[in-house]
C-alpha cells in the first residue's frame, strides 16, 4: 500500500479536480466544459462492495454501467469472490448483484444487478487514445463515496501505449496485452474497474489493479483498452460463461468424472467458499500427467467459472469420465490451460 502521504495527495487531487472543474468548466472539452463531461459520466459510474481479503485488503472497488439493464463492468478481483456482492449507484441506490462471468486474462467481470433505464456507456461507442491525450479518471479509490457521492475524479495523460507482455516477471499480472500507460496517480485501492473517459466524456478504457514493479518497488498507472475486452464481453452478456441455470434438466452421465479419478486433491472444504487450491496430485494420474500441480487454484473446467471446492466438484459431475476435460488454473501470476485426458480404465 502507498503511504500515508500518497494517500491524502491522491484523494485531495481527486476532489480538487472535480471540484475545480465544476465550479470553472475549464479548460473546455469541445463544446461542452469538463464540468458537463463530469456530470455525463457521474451516472455511469458505479461503488462495488463484497469480499475483503487477508491482510488487511479493501473489500470494494469500481465498476461502470455498460447496459440500460444492469449490466456492470469491473475488474476480475477478491472483492468479488462472495454470494454477497453490493452494487451502489449514483443515486445511491444499493442492488444486490450476480457475477455473470469473468475472464481472468482481461482482468475483467460483468456483473448484473436487477434495474432498468440505467445511463450507461455504450462499448461499441468506446474509442482509442493516442499518447498525449488530455483523459480523465473515475473511481471510488480509498473508498470515499459510500451512497450517492460522486466517484472520485482525476485528470491526467496518455503517456505511451505498450504491452504488459514486455514486462513479464517486473509486474506482477495475469493480464499481457495492451495498455495505456497514464500520466497519473489512478491505480490505488478501490480504483480497479473505473472508467477513463478522454475530455469529451469518450469512454477509452477501464482502470486496471494496483501493479507494483517487484525489482524496482515503483507503481504502474495503468488502463486497459475497451477495444481488448468488448468481445470477451458480450460473450459473456449472451451467456458463454454463466453456469447452467437451476432450471435446466440434469443432463448428468451415468459415469462421471470426479476430482480422485483425475487425481487431483483439494485442500480441506472448511468454508461456505473455500478456493479450489490444489493440495496435492497423485503420481500417475491423468493431473500429473498434465501438469497440475500444488497450489495451482482452478478458475474454469471446460470454461464454465469455478469459485469453490464445491462449484469445481459439482462441474464434473456433468462430465462423462470417458471424456478429456479443459482445465484453467493461475500458478503463480500466470493462467495455464491443462487438457486431462480420461482415466486410463475408461479408455
Amino acid at each position: 500500500m502507498r503511504c500515508a502521504t500518497g494517500f491524502a495527495s491522491a484523494v485531495a487531487l481527486s476532489w480538487l479536480v472535480a471540484i475545480v472543474a465544476l465550479v470553472t468548466g475549464a479548460p473546455s472539452a469541445g463544446a461542452a466544459g469538463l464540468s458537463e463531461v463530469i456530470g455525463q459520466v457521474q451516472p455511469k459510474i458505479v461503488k462495488i462492495y463484497g469480499a475483503g481479503g487477508f491482510q488487511g485488503l479493501e473489500a470494494y472497488q469500481s465498476g461502470m454501467l455498460i447496459s440500460g439493464e444492469g449490466h456492470v463492468l469491473t475488474v476480475w478481483s477478491y472483492v468479488l469472490d462472495t454470494d454477497e456482492i453490493t452494487v451502489t449507484l449514483d443515486d445511491g441506490r444499493r442492488f444486490k448483484a450476480q457475477l455473470l462471468g469473468a475472464d481472468p486474462r482481461l482482468e475483467l467481470a460483468v456483473l448484473k444487478v436487477d434495474a432498468t433505464g440505467l445511463n450507461h456507456f455504450e462499448l461499441a461507442a468506446a474509442t482509442k487514445a493516442e499518447p498525449g491525450t488530455r483523459v480523465l479518471a473515475f473511481s471510488n479509490l480509498f473508498g470515499v463515496a459510500t451512497g450517492d457521492e460522486p466517484a472520485s475524479v482525476q485528470h491526467g495523460l496518455v503517456a505511451i501505449k505498450s504491452q504488459l507482455e514486455a514486462r513479464r516477471g517486473v509486474f506482477d499480472t495475469t493480464y499481457k496485452g495492451p495498455v495505456y500507460v497514464l500520466d497519473a496517480m489512478t491505480n490505488n485501492p478501490g480504483a480497479p474497474g473505473g472508467a477513463l473517459v478522454d475530455y469529451e466524456g469518450r469512454l477509452l478504457a477501464m482502470l486496471g489493479k494496483e501493479l507494483r514493479n517487484s525489482l524496482s518497488n515503483t507503481w504502474l498507472n495503468y488502463a486497459i483498452p475497451i477495444e481488448e475486452m468488448a468481445t470477451t464481453v458480450d460473450e459473456i452478456r449472451t451467456g458463454k460463461f454463466v453456469r447452467k441455470p437451476n432450471d435446466e434438466p440434469n443432463k448428468k452421465p451415468d459415469k462421471a468424472l470426479n476430482l480422485a479419478l483425475l487425481g487431483i486433491v483439494l485442500v480441506p472444504d472448511v468454508l461456505e467458499r473455500t478456493p479450489p487450491f490444489v493440495d496435492a496430485v497423485r503420481p500417475d494420474s491423468p493431473a500429473a500427467l498434465a501438469g497440475v500441480q500444488p497450489d495451482d487454484l482452478v478458475l474454469f473446467v471446460n470454461d464454465r467459472l469455478v469459485q469453490s471446492c464445491k462449484a469445481l466438484a459439482g462441474e464434473l459431475e456433468f462430465i462423462d469420465r470417458i471424456d478429456a476435460v479443459k482445465v484453467t488454473v493461475i500458478r503463480g501470476q500466470d493462467l495455464v490451460d491443462v487438457t486431462l485426458a480420461a482415466p486410463a480404465e475408461e479408455k
